[in-house]
């Protein structure tokens, strides 16, 4: 079965081949009856661009699930499928997956390493790796391009903005900056200082969720990482890293997974992200300063509108249902390390009534026409927005505020 599962998933792609060799090989791996290898059928078939390939790999996994996979979705309908299944890996699977995944596209060869991450959940995006060196923001490539250390204006000269925009808004030690969806959407990552503090911006848009994480302070010896884009997903959230040691951030949590500093076991402090309209963040920071349009690279994507309005277009599993997958939330972690999720909508209308929402040591308030949680002498607790499907697979175990 190793040879098989080799002369298929390995020697196919290393080769670029698929002739009678590889097709004897996956009927041997479709007659096994182990379910298992249906996560290596899954990544070899994200990147198959030919139709009667597609066709072949889809019914050996149907044959190994006994389950009949859609043609007209394979990748994700099968992907789906074993992750809301929850499949085990098969032995030796990053093995296999990284030979799949590092010989398709280059630059991934120090991204695929054993670690505190489950690689069954992580697949392609559809970009390449952001591997350019740091405070190189202009320099082109074939990838969703960070920025670092980004340009900005005052609020006076952001005349490109329209005060229905939504931004993303961070103030740090009195300092307040604006982060343009519209630049967020296609930059994706912001290495930036504010208020005397360096941070690392990502945002998922096909999470909704724009976070900032502190990127200095950290323990001695460590350097501050300089956050990129992997082109990677873990169930429809962005794979982010860091160029100097190319350790894997669990973007959502923000500790450090695989790497030298998973071994050190870094953790990164958030500060909290206000999603609001420019008009009101303006209003009420009136010295705020923003990014300048050059960063939006004369694009205006509305992903929420348009690509993704008919719900996550990756594989994510089963879904929590208590509030529809693309429903807005306020996410925060108690001071015992609970976390809990505001619908956006629901507490919005009653802070906006005046009405008191606290759980625990967390209180929310109004905050440029956003929503932020604070403790009890209220300092930030480093809350963000995000989509409920990202949240809830992130934080399983999350309370849901009920009014």
């Amino acid at each position: 079965m190793q040879f098989a599962l080799r002369v298929a998933f390995v020697d196919s792609v290393v080769l670029s081949t698929w002739d009678e060799n590889q097709k004897l090989a996956l009927a041997e791996i479709a007659s096994s009856g182990d379910p298992r290898l249906a996560w290596i059928i899954s990544d070899l078939m994200r990147f198959v661009p030919s139709e009667q390939l597609n066709t072949e790999l889809t019914t050996a996994a149907s044959a190994l699930l006994g389950k009949e996979i859609r043609l007209d979705n394979s990748w994700g309908d099968l992907t789906d499928h074993l992750i809301a299944w929850d499949i085990p890996a098969p032995p030796e699977y990053l093995s296999y997956k990284r030979s799949i995944f590092t010989n398709i596209v280059p630059g991934w060869e120090r991204i695929f390493v054993e670690g505190d991450i489950d690689w069954r959940m992580v697949s392609w995006g559809g970009v390449l790796i952001d591997d350019r060196l740091y405070d190189t923001t202009d320099n082109g490539c074939n990838c969703i391009p960070a920025a670092d250390n980004p340009q900005t204006s005052s609020a006076k000269d952001a005349t490109w903005l329209q005060d229905d925009d939504v931004v993303f808004g961070i103030s740090i030690n009195g300092e307040h900056r604006a982060y343009p969806r519209r630049i967020m959407e296609v930059r994706e990552m912001v290495n930036d200082t504010l208020g005397g503090r360096d941070l690392g911006i990502p945002y998922c848009t096909l999470c909704g969720a724009a976070q900032a994480y502190f990127t200095d302070g950290l323990p001695e010896g460590i350097e501050r990482p300089i956050l990129r884009t992997s082109g990677l997903l873990n169930r429809s959230n962005k794979v982010m890293y860091d160029l100097n040691t190319y350790s894997v951030f669990d973007t959502f949590l923000g500790h450090a997974v695989t790497g030298p500093l998973a071994e050190k076991g870094l953790q990164l402090d958030q500060a909290t992200v206000i999603t609001t309209d420019w008009g009101t963040w303006k209003a009420e920071y009136p010295d705020t300063t923003v990014l300048l349009e050059r960063y939006a690279l004369g694009r205006d994507p509305d992903f929420r509108n348009g690509r993704d309005a008919n719900g996550p277009i990756f594989p994510i599993g089963d879904v929590d249902p208590r509030l529809p997958v693309h429903e807005d939330i306020i996410g925060v972690l108690t001071a015992s390390g609970k976390p809990v999720a505001f619908q956006r909508s629901t507490a919005l209308l009653a802070l906006q009534r005046g009405d008191e929402i606290v759980v625990e040591n967390v209180r929310l308030e109004i905050t440029a026409g956003g929503i932020r949680a604070v403790g009890k002498d209220g300092s930030d607790l480093g809350s963000h927005q995000a989509f409920w499907f990202a949240w809830s697979q992130f934080h399983p175990d999350t309370e849901l505020w009920q009014r």
